[in-house]
């Protein structure tokens, strides 16, 4: 029996995060195209995550009580489909394609249980010490996976149109599927600790009700639900701040997230382990959501000077796009900080049997996140560019601020939680 490794189940989420990364910065434009609003834009966004918030904690509670392999290879299969229902809406035109990707994100959103499950497993396989430098896996799995997806994004589409993207990412997710199978062994032996069996409603209960773990999962949530607003809008955002059309700000927009792939999967990569070790878990989550606040709120004041092209991104050492750089990578260093102490701290805290039902709560939280995020910041976005970003910022900030009062005055007791372990 092939022994559970770390370097399998990155390379499983970091494939499966290629497919991902390919169609999340085409969402924009591709439904701006078929005609739908900001607002519609961020509600075709929240569906996916509208579907994880349902099903998280299930998913992570029924992989304490079978294993994590099973449930990560129907999560992979499921967005094999998924991305092949979106490769097909590509095709369309008009208000019919919005109806079937949002079949799509829905679908996908339903079988989403693969980033909850790695980090159990990973919680799994690792020591407390080590557990907060080994969740950096899964960032930086999203990091790598924003590099290489919206980069086949930009290839696919120029090589094959609209409908190449979709289908590259369902190829993509479908050879992960194969490889899993042949590659991934399991993690976690059912009945070896008895998993508690509760509903979703009283998971989630006793999951808040623990004040540690509760606040955790509270910044979680308010931490994606940054990002999120960001991610949602900066298509939207750049296309009229620098007078670009739909392809050229559909290329803009991936390559301005593949930019933020590097820094944060660099980040995650090796900084995190060390950055763990000289300030602990609690001051990196305060301060990176003190930094990631600081870089949200100039970015809808950042604007090009003349109607620019897709060369420019190319040609252009203008000083608004080297200031949009400037500013988004510091986004990056921030977003890219905050997730593996914040799950380090939670899985450290969370029993051994109880990992998969933790993690998906909190897993759950972020997805809540998603389905507020895009929705609000769209609206927002339509009566004025300015109003989300300024507003993230401000709950970013004081979301950090009060993490750093909360967390860091605990930092002692996590310390004697790692000793117990």
């Amino acid at each position: 029996m092939r022994k559970p490794s770390l370097l399998v189940i990155f390379l499983t989420v970091f494939i499966d995060l290629i497919g991902f990364g390919i169609v999340l910065p085409l969402l924009p434009t591709y439904s701006s195209r078929f005609g739908a609003s900001g607002f519609e834009v961020g509600l075709l966004m929240a569906s996916y995550s509208l579907m994880q918030f349902l099903l998280a904690p299930m998913w992570g509670a029924l992989s304490d009580r079978i294993g994590r392999r099973p449930v990560l290879l129907v999560s992979l299969a499921g967005g094999a489909v998924a991305y092949a229902v979106f490769a097909v809406a590509s095709g369309m035109s008009g208000r019919a394609a919005l109806g079937v990707i949002l079949l799509s994100r829905m679908f996908a959103g339903a079988c989403g249980a693969n980033i909850t499950v790695a980090q159990a497993y990973i919680a799994d396989i690792t020591t407390p010490e080590e557990r907060s430098k080994k969740m950096g896996l899964i960032g930086m799995a999203f990091g790598l996976g924003f590099i290489v997806g919206p980069a086949l994004a930009v290839v696919t589409q120029g090589l094959f149109g609209p409908t190449g993207p979709g289908w590259t990412a369902a190829a993509i997710c479908g050879a992960n599927f194969l490889l899993a199978v042949v590659r991934l062994p399991e993690s976690w032996k059912p009945g070896a600790i008895p998993a508690t069996k509760r509903t979703r409603l009283a998971q989630v209960r006793h999951t808040l009700a623990q004040p540690k773990l509760g606040f955790l999962v509270l910044v979680f949530f308010l931490a994606t639900f940054g990002f999120t607003c960001f991610e949602s809008t900066l298509g939207l955002l750049i296309q009229q701040n620098f007078q670009l059309d739909h392809a050229a700000s559909s290329k803009a927009n991936a390559a301005l997230f593949c930019f933020c792939g590097i820094i944060g999967a660099f980040v995650q990569a090796g900084p995190i382990g060390r950055m763990v070790k000289s300030f602990g878990e609690p001051r990196l989550i305060a301060g990176s959501l003190i930094i990631f606040g600081l870089s949200m709120a100039p970015l809808p004041f950042i604007k090009g000077t003349a109607p620019l092209t897709w060369g420019v991104l190319v040609q252009s050492a203008g000083l608004p796009w080297l200031l949009l750089l400037f500013v988004t990578g510091w986004l990056a260093v921030g977003s890219g900080i905050t997730r593996p102490p914040l799950f380090g701290m939670l899985s450290i805290l969370a029993p051994p049997n109880e990992q998969g039902a933790t993690l998906g709560v909190a897993q759950s939280a972020g997805s809540l996140a998603r389905v507020l995020g895009p929705p609000l910041a769209g609206w927002f976005y339509d009566r004025h560019p300015s109003w989300p970003y300024v507003a993230v910022a401000v709950i970013a900030v004081v979301t950090g601020l009060f993490a750093w009062n909360a967390l860091v005055r605990s930092e002692a007791s996590l310390l004697a939680a790692k000793a117990r372990s």
